[in-house]
């Protein structure tokens, strides 16, 4: 399916580039366009809003209609069409449900089951809210399982290669894998700590339990203080389910550092947590856990439900920190039929964008741009901008997700001078494989206080040399700062 997707962008970008007009001057870009004599493709434009007739005055561009990977800039479509499908104060709700009946002894005669809602933001302390209100409810022992339902999405075919991979085994926390019933941004986490002596063990514990709910293979040492710290940490999936391994020495005197990986199945990964909240509430669980992608039964009564937190604190999190599973979650709830993948939660984004004028083509194969095969063009994510600028009601909770550099949560954004770290907002997109991408988009206040929008791509080949942010982020500030001295 991916030859194909490809085939088909190749196809558009040839039809696009005969059939359309492009800027290549690189007017108002003098600095940025060195860039394409190093062999690097770049799509870029900076214009005026909202100022009666101006409205729209482009101040620089090179190559504006070019289709190219936008990676992480893919987030601010899925937060626009989030917006425009919801609203700013929409909650996803998580429910325990069963169709048994209760005796007057506080025992439920069946399973109990978790209705995943969808909530990208899912976290030990709304199990911890759930596993409460079931006791608060009179529930105190469950005669049958605990079901961890994920029919709305889950488990998601994965579409990249650190997804994939982390089906097994992974040492990072971004390649989550995907469900409607995901905890804790589908993440274990544990504590490492050093021993109480010399030799031995580290002391590793759960980040959220009392005990602990995955396996650990724990090679830490502690050695003698101020020795220094350096270990490793890698998921494993075992017949027996999800191990942590750990590898390397703590010093003595360390603190205690939480370590956070993907989970091999974020909804078996939910239902060991939420066993383990049950168990600390006093609620007894008879024959265990499991998963299911069926639908709870059309006679489940509700037994406690928690209501996660509103869409425009989730999309803080999706922008600010670039949050892959909670982007590709939220994507999927886009998707109206259940058993959602990604390409179908892309084509919803798709389809909101085709309900805005003038953007031109757009391909969104994950609402995340973990992908390189998401494709749009520097003048129609502009496009996208300004139609969210125009939209009083929703603008606000769009616009508070982009980061701006003076106090943004990512470093590496805050460069160039104080004039231009004080008069944008933006959403920064970032992927090295298989070749490097660095995209910037968001909005620009001039000196007299006009508004602007502004969207810069550039695309690497197998053949151009390494790509960082500095080199993308230096010369895009000097033009920019000339456009807001000059407006």
């Amino acid at each position: 399916m991916m030859s194909n997707v490809t085939a088909r962008l190749r196809c558009l970008a040839l039809f696009c580039g005969l059939l359309l007009p492009l800027a290549v001057s690189g007017a108002g870009f003098p600095e940025l366009e060195r860039m394409t004599e190093r062999g690097f493709r770049i799509s870029a434009e900076a214009r005026l809003l909202g100022d009666g007739g101006r409205s729209g005055e482009v101040l620089g561009a090179i190559e504006p209609e070019l289709q190219l990977s936008p990676a992480s800039v893919s987030k601010a479509y899925l937060a626009a069409a989030a917006l425009d499908r919801w609203g700013p104060q929409h909650r996803f709700t998580t429910k325990l449900v069963s169709a048994a009946e209760l005796d007057g002894n506080g025992g439920l005669r069946g399973d109990l089951i978790l209705d995943g809602g969808g909530d990208p933001a899912l976290a030990t302390e709304d199990l911890w809210r759930l596993a409460q209100r079931l006791h608060q409810a009179g529930v105190r022992e469950i005669g049958g399982r605990l079901v961890v339902s994920q029919w709305r999405f889950g488990p998601v075919e994965c579409i990249t290669t650190d997804r994939c991979e982390a089906q097994s085994r992974t040492a990072n926390s971004y390649s989550a894998l995907l469900s409607s019933a995901g905890v804790n941004h589908g993440n274990w986490c544990v504590n490492v700590a050093p021993g109480a002596a010399g030799g031995e063990p580290a002391r590793i514990t759960s980040c959220d339990s009392q005990s602990l709910i995955l396996g650990i293979d724990n090679q830490v040492e502690t050695r003698a203080a101020g020795s220094g710290t350096e270990f490793s940490a890698e998921r494993v999936t075992r017949e027996e389910g999800d191990v942590m391994l750990l590898r390397g020495y703590i010093a003595r005197d360390a603190a205690p550092r939480d370590v956070y990986r993907a989970s091999g199945d974020p909804a078996r990964q939910t239902a060991r947590t939420l066993l383990a909240m049950l168990e600390q509430a006093g609620i007894a669980v008879g024959q265990g856990y499991a998963t299911s992608i069926e639908a709870p039964p059309a006679t489940a009564r509700n037994l406690a439900q928690v209501e996660g937190k509103p869409l425009q604190e989730l999309l803080l999190q999706v922008m600010n920190y670039s949050n892959n599973f909670m982007a590709d979650v939220l994507a999927l709830n886009l998707a109206d039929t259940p058993r959602a993948n990604l390409l179908q939660a892309g084509e919803a984004i798709q389809d909101y964008v085709a309900g805005l004028p003038d953007h031109g083509p757009v391909t969104m194969l994950s609402g995340s741009g973990l992908t390189t095969e998401n494709r749009t063009s520097a003048h129609g994510a502009n496009v996208l901008l300004e139609s969210m600028f125009h939209r009083s009601s929703l603008f606000p909770s769009f616009i508070a997700s982009f980061q701006s550099p003076s106090n943004g949560v990512a470093r590496f954004i805050r460069r160039g001078s104080p004039l231009f770290q004080d008069h944008i907002m933006l959403k920064t997109g970032t992927l090295n494989q298989p070749y490097a991408v660095r995209a910037v988009s968001g909005y620009f206040r001039t000196r007299s206080g006009r508004w602007g929008v502004f969207t810069v791509m550039v695309n690497g080949t197998a053949s151009t040399p390494w790509l960082n942010w500095a080199q993308v982020l230096d010369p895009l500030a000097q033009d920019l700062e000339r456009m807001i001295e000059a407006h």
